[in-house]
């Protein structure tokens, strides 16, 4: 990832993902295979010649055949993300649906503040189209870039007429709500608070994306971890923060991540395109243990890089503190601006 030209949108972590905090609200039918699925943080999964009493089980969402079909004939469903967000692009994945899948697609959004019931999502909400009715392949990862720029709550995800689609993955940038960021210390690096990675030397085994997620991690895999060093360097990962804030205290968490943990992190900050400078020394870790540090330095950040030696993994990485005025100041602008 680099900062220096726009990045693609799948570099965007995933805010529909279950990991995010995203949830599949409704259905009009899934009998054959649940809902949920579609927010299943891992890849699909495939066992073939497994049958329960609907019929093969599938590790996706499929709905019955549909009979007497007109054009516009479709199942839907309701996703809500894990945070209001600036969708980049959508993936549609038929992984495994092979005769079963849908030929065409189609993804609407919806900015609904406060907590809906699924009656006012179905029945009151306006929806508008950020992917056009699309064909889709079987077996196939089927990525769609969106180009919106206003923020979205929640997604519609609709296949013509019915069929299977195994994951659906909404690719953001999470926007923080302007009350929350004058009233409450936040962890600034967090990607539901409109943090992101835009940065980093090494994503062998997974994305550093999963450092910003919310939660503790429930194993190695929903961390970053990267290859093995075989050179006098190390690696490190930048984060863009919700805004200039002012950092209080850091969490280093390396849960999980046992005979592959770094032996040593140190944390740096700037603003803007300033010089860094270090706010957290070279510090030992260790195994499998949420490290938390009090920061003590009173200079303003936009920008944090945590360094690694040599390498490793780290299943978290929180950024607590406040934003100055210039940085609520950014977050009402990003608000208003994708209202």
């Amino acid at each position: 990832m680099s900062s220096a030209t726009p990045p693609h949108f799948l570099a965007f972590p995933d805010l529909a993902s279950r990991a995010a905090g995203g949830a599949v609200l409704w259905a009009n039918d899934e009998v054959f295979a649940e809902k949920e699925n579609l927010i299943t943080p891992a890849a699909a999964e495939h066992r073939p010649a497994t049958f329960g009493h609907k019929g093969q089980i599938y590790d996706g969402w499929e709905t019955r055949r549909r009979r007497g079909a007109t054009p516009d004939s479709c199942d839907s469903a309701i996703i809500r993300l894990g945070a209001p967000a600036l969708v980049h692009g959508v993936v549609v994945d038929t992984a495994w649906f092979t005769g079963n899948y849908p030929p065409h697609i189609s993804v609407e959004a919806a900015n609904v503040a406060g907590h809906p019931s699924v009656e006012e999502l179905v029945h009151k909400t306006e929806w508008t189209t950020i992917v056009e009715r699309a064909a889709v392949n079987g077996d196939t990862r089927n990525p769609f870039p969106v180009k919106s720029t206003r923020r979205w709550t929640h997604v519609r995800l609709s296949m013509y007429p019915d069929g299977g689609i195994a994951r659906f993955r909404v690719h953001g940038q999470g926007v923080l709500d302007p009350g929350f960021a004058a009233a409450l210390p936040l962890d600034l690096a967090a990607l539901e608070n409109g943090g992101r990675i835009t940065a980093c030397s090494n994503m062998f085994y997974s994305s550093p994306n999963n450092l910003l997620l919310p939660g503790t991690p429930r194993h190695m895999g929903e961390g970053w971890e990267t290859s093995r060093r075989r050179d006098a360097g190390n690696d490190w990962v930048q984060v863009r923060l919700a805004g200039e804030g002012l950092l209080a205290a850091a969490e280093l968490d390396t849960s999980y991540f046992v005979g592959n943990a770094p032996g040593w992190a140190r944390l740096s900050g700037r603003s803007g395109e300033g010089d860094w400078f270090e706010v957290l020394p070279r510090t030992d870790l260790q195994p499998d243990t949420r490290h938390r540090f009090l920061l003590e330095d009173d200079r303003s950040v936009t920008e944090a890089r945590l360094d690694i030696y040599p390498d490793g993994g780290m299943a978290r990485l929180r950024l607590f503190g406040h934003l100055t005025e210039l940085g609520r100041q950014q977050v009402r602008q990003i608000w208003a601006a994708s209202a």
